[in-house]
């Protein structure tokens, strides 16, 4: 009996996970099978063998790498433990919609997660189950999924990184410090130090290959991986660095990235593998790591406005100066400079201090100033992301910093007191204020301004009503043609967008109107204008006489779709739950508008 009863569990489950809707796919799960199959003998032998192949890496994506193929384990139990934490991921990310529709950041709703039982892993892997659905629906789903998950792996890599900022100044893993910044910043890749020097490893492996060639018994073609041994001929040395030198910029044709040096993606490890191109901070630390496994001893120097590392020439113990040394240009193909074309690189004269060795701690804060000031370039319309990222990444350096302090304060308020953005964000300025009176009182003006505003921003919340619903049927809101969800495109600009708010007219400021030069429209500024989310990533208030039907509508890639709707129909978007209580009556309309649109699209197809 308990045999029939396998085999036909083993049948039915998986077309449940498939079949059910999002909230509940993959949790028709074994453990819900009656007592005495689950203790029946023959069904224990069984059902290891299925199971394990339940955490394959179809089902459950990231799972096999955290198991032997040796070790024995109770595939029941680990089944069992896995499906109550997918269940728990779906609660949670359920609930987030409604919790955190009105807020850009959710910063207080993580404590949920925090406190979860059991491994981690399982929790992580839900949330990836969830992101990897196919088609065009469950969007609010992987919306938020996306955001747990980005902050989970960020914490994570947090506490990695502090911990590796205590390790003795003569620890030098610079790539596996420059590989931190790459993972906090793009949580959600597929980023390791294994893979990363894996890479490199096969590079070191080339430059070996041209290596044999200049000098068949070459001491660095006796290394093995992990060896820290250095060669102490310059001979044998510069030997190894033309090697190196034709691999990578000959044959593997990396380059140092002049057309687009200000894109952050220089500054990712990972992606400087992948492009085969960087910056001079991001190219000296790949030429850096390849030169040490094969036993030259190349030193960071962190040279202003130009990364780049030093060869010494001197001889061991003697009194070194700043003329003892080579300076390698990565970033220009390896070129070797004396100190007169290092200064005439950057076009001034540099006291000797600067051209001294830097340790891991100042290579990345150099690394994360650069994203830094990448972030602070982000336009208006952007979630600031990199910039918040690479302010945790400094502060967890110098946590002490009082002007980025300052900087992560104004911040947090000003993306507090945005429309529909964070409350929550608001009081976390209050503590970065409090905080920076106690480090530095001499910053009372800025902090006493930041403290008044913010303090005013919490008294305005404190008046606001409840959630504004807007209806078509009333009589102001007659001259409003399109609806959230329809698929637009801009008339003068080209663009392609979708809907998700509008107002029966313009509601920005006076500046704002006059900055945008609304007056001179025909309808000026006493027209409907429509929140839409833009294809290149960017938010916008347009008004309705510069938007039009899009006749041949497409999927808008833009990162906050998924935060007002739920489905993409192929046509038109489907607002989810939240967003419908706020437009009760525009989803009707849009099938009503969509209907027409291709009525008359086949009717002209048809003459």
């Amino acid at each position: 009996m308990a045999a029939a009863a396998v085999d036909s569990a083993m049948e039915v489950v998986p077309a449940l996970a498939e079949e059910a809707a999002p909230e509940v796919a993959g949790l028709s799960c074994l453990v819900n099978l009656p007592g005495e199959v689950l203790e029946d003998g023959e069904w224990r032998h069984h059902s290891c063998r299925y199971l394990r192949g339940c955490f394959s890496p179809r089902r459950w994506p990231s799972l096999m790498k955290h198991y032997s193929p040796t070790d024995y384990v109770n595939w029941l139990e680990e089944y069992k433990v896995r499906q109550k934490a997918g269940l728990e991921a779906r609660k949670i990310v359920a609930s987030f919609s409604k919790r955190f529709f009105s807020e850009h950041v959710p910063c207080n709703g993580f404590s949920d997660i925090e406190n979860l039982e059991g491994p981690e892993i399982f929790f992580e892997d839900e949330l990836v189950c969830i992101l990897n659905m196919e088609g065009r629906k469950a969007l609010t789903w992987k919306y938020y999924a996306k955001k747990i998950l980005y902050y989970l792996r960020q914490q994570k890599i947090l506490n990695n990184l502090k911990a590796f900022l205590q390790q003795p100044d003569d620890y030098e893993s610079y790539l596996e410090g420059a590989v931190y910044i790459d993972q906090y910043c793009n949580p959600l890749s597929d980023i390791s130090l294994k893979d990363i020097q894996a890479q490199i490893d096969s590079i070191v492996e080339l430059v070996c290959k041209t290596l044999r060639g200049i000098n068949s018994r070459h001491p660095s073609l006796a290394f093995k991986a992990g060896e820290s041994s250095m060669i102490m001929e310059i001979e044998l040395q510069s030997q190894v660095l033309d090697a190196m030198n034709y691999v990578l910029y000959d044959q593997l044709k990396f380059k140092g990235n002049r057309m687009d040096y200000y894109n952050a993606l220089n500054l990712y490890m990972h992606q400087v593998l992948i492009r085969r191109t960087g910056i001079p901070i991001s190219m000296s630390l790949l030429y850096l790591t390849i030169a040490r496994q094969l036993g030259v001893p190349l030193e960071p120097v962190n040279f202003p406005s130009h990364f780049l590392l030093r060869w010494c020439q001197g001889a061991e113990g003697a009194t070194l100066d700043i003329f003892d040394y080579i300076y390698i240009d990565a970033f220009g193909k390896g070129k070797q400079l004396t100190v007169k074309e290092c200064e005439y690189l950057i076009g001034q004269h540099v006291t000797a201090a600067l051209y001294g060795v830097v340790n891991v701690k100042k290579v990345l804060q150099r690394m994360v100033g650069n994203l830094l000031s990448l972030g602070k370039r982000e336009g208006i319309d952007q979630s600031y992301q990199l910039l918040r990222d690479s302010l945790d990444l400094y502060l967890a350096m110098y946590p002490d910093q009082v002007q980025l302090l300052l900087l992560q304060a104004r911040l947090y308020f000003h993306l507090g007191i945005w429309p529909e953005k964070s409350f929550c964000l608001v009081l976390k300025v209050l503590d970065i204020l409090q905080h920076i009176q106690t480090l530095d009182p001499g910053q009372h003006g800025a902090v006493g301004y930041l403290v008044q505003h913010t303090l005013e921003h919490i008294e305005r919340k404190k008046e606001e009503v409840g959630v504004e619903v807007k209806l078509r049927s009333d009589e102001k809101h007659r001259d409003v043609c399109y609806s959230i969800g329809l698929i637009m495109k801009h008339k003068r600009y080209g663009y392609n967008c979708v809907i998700y708010g509008w107002d029966p007219t313009c509601m920005m400021g006076h500046e704002w109107i006059r900055n945008m030069n609304v007056h001179s429209l025909p309808h000026g500024h006493h027209q409907p204008f429509y929140n839409v989310l833009v294809e290149d990533g960017s938010c916008r208030y347009a008004a309705q006489e510069n938007l039009e039907y899009n006749v041949e509508p497409q999927e808008i890639s833009h990162p906050d779709v998924g935060r007002y709707f739920s489905e993409f129909t192929g046509t038109h978007y489907i607002p989810n739950a939240e967003l419908e209580i706020r437009y009760p009556e525009d989803l009707e309309f849009v099938y009503e508008t969509v209907q027409n649109i291709y009525s008359a699209k086949k009717e002209n197809i048809d003459e």
